[in-house]
């Protein structure tokens, strides 16, 4: 074997699953993390198949020394901390707080690669921030690949300020096992940002995440008054059953590309104030991705100043809304300038194709296809006794005729207890997970038979196009807005509520006819700027007016 490999069995480990082998790591990184730091020529510990057994203790992690297993299931590293209960366990980090990690005190030239860490069996009397399966800060040209991270308290893959590095083919499932809405820190994969300065460079592709606590991936802003950096990627990724699947929480630029956002319990695509330094990203490019059957929202973003550019997706059969436009309360409002929602697919959303929260400027709605969205339609309901049966996932009355996704994304009640409403048929109610990863809908037990459930009653307007704060100097251009369902749900193609306002806009070759009620709704007129052209509000036949 190379010399500068060695084969864990043959210093102290044992991969037995019965030895603690943490100190036997230890003692083999402090040594080659040693002998890099003389002669610049990085180790690698590898570790045949096995069951390694890592207890009460993290190990610290040195420069120039990677791990590499045998493979995902092969080799294998078992977290516990049988021996101290406040003990986090993570398999390795190196951090600020506890080791000094800085830019000039960083990790340079690590790979782990080809294993598993299983963090089931780390047990803390409440949420702690260490408890990762890997936690590395400060990480500079590493390389992180191959890996199967499962079941830790905290973040899965909790890595932070990583400079000319390299994630890919991570699956990350079911991590932030404690996480309860308070820190939103139990993701998937969670990378702290603006650490190297304005440019950190590092691409994200080919991972999946399923049924983490809040994120499958994000991206935070660490601290006040940093720059928000660029250079950040994520590509071909999948992100399923988490509370988001990607969120940008302070980065500049970050491109998502080509990936797979579905069954999100909040939103597939999060822009928004939530990290820990309440700044939103900017900037970014979201493209070619699915973003589909989402619990509320396909992509909801808010608190950014602009621009951002969502483009080229498709974003169908959310809960609530395709786009969502806000402004969470303790981040920034102000108005965001130069965003872009371009050729796009919207169809068949609960609510609103596009719903404009909180104000727009300068702002770009073009060339999107916009179809059979208002999909959550249906009279208020309820009921009980014969004929009404519960499961852990579903609602059924046998004596309903309810609209097929009638009760799309509605909040119902039963015996106390709130789920919300996946999708329906004429008798039942599919519903979605209380948390993520939970194994029944509802929070407390399973209603008996017989239970009276209360569903509340759809929105009156469920238009294609909404805009319902104030919009200044939009470009509105080019979209086709209709409903082509029998029974069509998606009342109008543009209206303007009356919290909304429409200023020096530029709307024109929309086709906003064949909706439910009208191809536009004005409960505040627009103000000035130039409408022409517009298919159900122009008398035009589609022939040159000039």
């Amino acid at each position: 074997m190379d010399r500068f490999i060695y084969n864990a069995c043959d210093h102290g480990m044992a991969g037995d699953g019965t030895t603690n082998d943490q100190p036997a790591l230890q003692r083999l990184v402090d040594k080659l993390g040693a002998s890099y730091a003389i002669d610049s020529q990085p180790r690698t510990i590898y570790c045949p198949s096995g069951l390694y057994s890592i207890r009460d203790k993290g190990t610290v992690w040195r420069s120039g020394v990677s791990l590499i297993g045998a493979g995902r299931v092969a080799t294998r590293f078992a977290l516990a901390n049988p021996g101290d209960p406040t003990a986090p366990t993570p398999l390795a980090y190196f951090t600020v707080q506890e080791h000094g990690a800085g830019r000039d005190h960083h990790m340079a030239d690590c790979t782990f690669a080809h294993f598993e860490i299983d963090g089931s069996g780390v047990y803390l009397p409440e949420y702690n921030v260490l408890a990762k399966g890997l936690g590395i800060q400060y990480a500079l040209r590493g390389r992180f690949h191959d890996l199967y991270i499962h079941d830790t308290v905290a973040t899965g893959f909790g890595c932070d300020f990583l400079q000319d590095t390299f994630v890919d083919n991570l699956l990350v499932e079911h991590c932030g096992r404690l996480e309860n809405d308070q820190w939103l820190g139990g993701a998937g994969i969670g990378i702290g940002v603006g650490g190297w300065g304005p440019v950190e460079r590092c691409s994200i592709t080919s991972c999946t995440t399923i049924h983490n606590g809040t994120n499958g991936i994000f991206f935070e802003l660490q601290r006040n008054g940093w720059v928000p950096p660029r250079g950040l990627r994520v590509i071909g990724c999948h992100s399923e059953g988490n509370r988001f699947g990607i969120s940008d929480w302070g980065t500049d630029g970050l491109v998502v590309s080509g990936c797979t956002l579905i069954g999100n319990l909040q939103a597939g695509y999060d822009v928004s104030s939530l990290g820990t330094t309440g700044v939103a990203g900017r900037g970014g490019i979201v493209t070619g991705c699915v973003i589909e059957d989402n619990v509320r929202d396909g992509v909801a973003i808010g608190n950014t100043p602009g621009p951002y550019t969502i483009a080229g997706n498709r974003i169908s059969r959310n809960g609530r809304y395709g786009y969502w436009q806000h402004n969470l309360g303790g981040g920034s409002q102000v108005p965001a300038a130069d965003l872009v929602i371009q050729d796009n697919d919207f169809w068949d959303n609960g609510l609103e194709g596009i719903l404009t929260g909180s104000s727009l400027v300068a702002s770009t709605i073009a060339g999107n296809r916009i179809r059979n969205n208002g999909r959550r339609a249906a009279p208020a309901s309820s009921g009980g006794g014969s004929g009404v049966s519960y499961t852990e996932w579903s609602l059924t009355d046998a004596t309903a005729d309810w609209s097929p996704d009638g009760h799309r994304g509605k909040r119902i009640t039963v015996d106390g207890q709130n789920v919300i409403a996946m999708g329906n048929g004429a008798t039942e109610i599919v519903l979605a997970p209380h948390r993520p990863g939970a194994l029944t809908a509802w929070p407390k037990r399973t209603p008996v038979a017989g239970s009276t459930y209360q569903i509340p009653a759809s929105p009156a307007t469920r238009a294609g196009i909404a805009l319902a704060a104030a919009t200044f100097d939009p470009t509105i251009r080019n979209n086709r807005v209709w409903d082509g369902q029998a029974h069509q749900t998606q009342t109008y193609g543009l209206q303007i509520t009356d919290t909304g306002t429409c200023e020096s806009g530029w709307v024109h070759d929309n086709q906003l006819d064949g909706n439910a009620l009208a191809a536009t709704c004005f409960d505040t007129a627009p103000d000035g700027g130039c409408w022409h052209h517009n298919l159900g509000l122009d008398e035009c036949t589609g022939t040159d007016l000039e």
